[in-house]
Formats: structure tokens, sequence, C-alpha cells
């Protein structure tokens, strides 16, 4: 059950990451996530994702209604780099990876997880510059369109 479900959301991403994933098995994309987190939206159990405009991966949270988030143990750091580091618009990153792509519901997971939140999108929007803080948009926005922000609705939880 979705309350039931316990996680410290500071360290999953922040220390942990997760892979967002959005598509279907015949044209999806993945990217490593370190900034999100996990809380209630209009009274359904959510996670919150954000994604600039210029990862590919952007496109496809953007036209698909479903997406996932794979969170992994430390010994797939390495590959959690690489699909956070490389495009998949030029070529089959997920296959310089250990990790091996499945369909899960209307959407992609990585059957490596250990945890799989099933999410559908509820709300998207971009970040302001005007609303922030000059030192991140300096640090941050300086030469690229701000992150957008995506929340799912978490409708189901996969362990394993």
């Amino acid at each position: 059950m979705i309350k039931d479900f316990n996680a410290d959301s500071f360290r999953l991403f922040d220390d942990q990451w997760a892979l967002v994933t959005a598509g279907k098995k015949d044209h999806f994309n993945t990217m490593t996530v370190s900034w999100g987190g996990l809380g209630t939206l209009w009274g359904k159990p959510a996670a919150t994702v954000y994604v600039k405009p210029v990862r590919y991966t952007w496109n496809f949270l953007n036209d698909y209604e479903y997406f996932t988030l794979s969170f992994f143990e430390e010994k797939y750091r390495k590959d959690l780099l690489t699909l956070g580091s490389k495009s998949g618009l030029h070529g089959d990153k997920v296959a310089l990876t250990d990790l091996h792509p499945f369909t899960c519901r209307d959407s992609m997971a990585f059957q490596e997880a250990s945890t799989i939140l099933y999410c559908r999108k509820i709300f998207s929007q971009d970040l302001d510059k005007a609303r922030m803080p000059e030192d991140v948009v300096e640090r941050y926005y300086s030469k690229e369109a701000p992150h957008r922000m995506f929340i799912g609705e978490v409708e189901e939880i996969f362990h394993n």
C-alpha cells in the first residue's frame, strides 16, 4: 500500500539518486535525477522531479502521461552516472550500462531497481527566474533555461 511506503526523501534524491523514465518500450528515455521530493498534493501521494528543457528526457516527460522513478542500490552508481551524463538523443545510452529496462504499466522502469514509483503526471510548470534568489540564477541558470517541475501522483510502488 502506498501509505505504508516509508523513505527518507532527502537521502533518496540527494544521496541515492534516481532514474526518471518516460515513454514506451519502442520509444523511451531515462536520466538520473537528484533534485526531487515526495509528499502530498491535492490529497494524493506525489513525487516531484525537476528537469531542464535541454535534456532529451524533458520531451518524454512532456509528451507522456506516465513516468517512473527508479531507485537503486549503491552498486549501480556507475550506471546512474552514465545515464546522467549521456544523451539518449545520440544513441542507446542504456546499452552502456548493466541495467535492463522493462515495461511498467504505461511507462518503463528497470529490473535492477530496489524501488520503483509509478506516477501519473498531474502537474508541470517551469521555474520562474524572477522569483529565485540571484545567486541561484547565477549558479544554475546563467546559460540555460530553468528546470521544469513535474509532479506525478504515485499510483503504485514496486519493491525488489
